[in-house]
């Protein structure tokens, strides 16, 4: 599904301030898989993640998802394949449309509407049902601006447009970090029920090691732009987060137990 091939990004190259932010990156992730990726800062995490979506051009290397070549495809045009979805909760909607509006603009990502109205009745009874899955009445209140949303309700609005266009790859960027307990434990319920289409894989970046090994079904920790561990299986089952941090020397600074 997604098969990475010596990845290379270096920033400001030639100056005082060159910086090797992925070094011959190599990775591949199966349809269903559900990848958790640890790391301090400055580890290429979200570096990894922008040249995947096509944020950031990689200097080499090959990106592949499902079977295409996406290295130099344009960001525009990968994300018809890939949805994501950001820490900040108000970067994932547009805050003077309304919840169907929003959502309208997701699903329509990947059709082509000629002539056809904005929203359909057909359109409706689909967001409406969906809606219903997050379990926050959100499927009632379709005509309300999304400024007027929570947090944790914006968060899980722009998960579910994430992933309506049924993307072949989900990006997940620290995508509760911002958010309450509470929301964000509905967010993670929310993520692992949307993890499991099985055409689709997912990437979530988080600083929770705690939260990286309990979703999921495989656990990489990056440094210095590279992956230097890869759990899955019953290594994964039997890791701990004590475990973690004691054999990987890892700087929990950030890192929630």
């Amino acid at each position: 599904m997604l098969k990475i091939t010596n990845l290379t990004k270096i920033f400001s190259p030639g100056t005082i301030n060159e910086k090797l932010a992925l070094n011959n990156l190599n990775l591949s992730l199966e349809r269903g898989d559900f990848v958790t990726i640890i790391g301090s800062n400055g580890a290429g995490k979200s570096t990894l993640m922008n040249c995947i979506a096509g944020v950031h051009a990689a200097d080499g290397g090959k990106i592949l998802l499902d079977g295409q070549d996406i290295t130099r495809l344009p960001e525009h045009r990968r994300a018809k394949k890939i949805g994501r979805v950001f820490q900040d909760p108000l970067k994932g909607t547009a805050f003077d449309m309304t919840i169907e509006e929003n959502l309208s603009i997701a699903y329509n990502k990947i059709r082509s509407r000629g002539f056809q109205p904005g929203i359909t009745k057909k359109d409706r009874e689909l967001f409406r049902e969906k809606l219903r899955l997050l379990d926050m009445g959100l499927e009632d209140r379709m005509k309300e601006k999304a400024r007027l949303l929570s947090g944790g309700q914006r968060q899980a609005l722009t998960l579910f447009m994430a992933v309506i266009a049924q993307p072949k790859l989900l990006l997940l960027d620290e995508h509760t970090a911002a958010l309450d307990p509470s929301a964000a434990r509905k967010v993670l319920e929310l993520t692992d029920l949307f993890s499991q289409e099985k055409d689709m894989c997912t990437m979530m970046i988080t600083h929770n090691m705690k939260a990286a090994l309990e979703h999921g079904n495989r656990t990489i920790l990056m440094r210095d732009g590279q992956i230097v561990m890869d759990l899955s299986g019953a290594e994964r089952e039997r890791m701990t987060v004590e475990k973690l941090i004691d054999k990987f020397e890892i700087d929990n600074d950030r890192m929630l137990l």
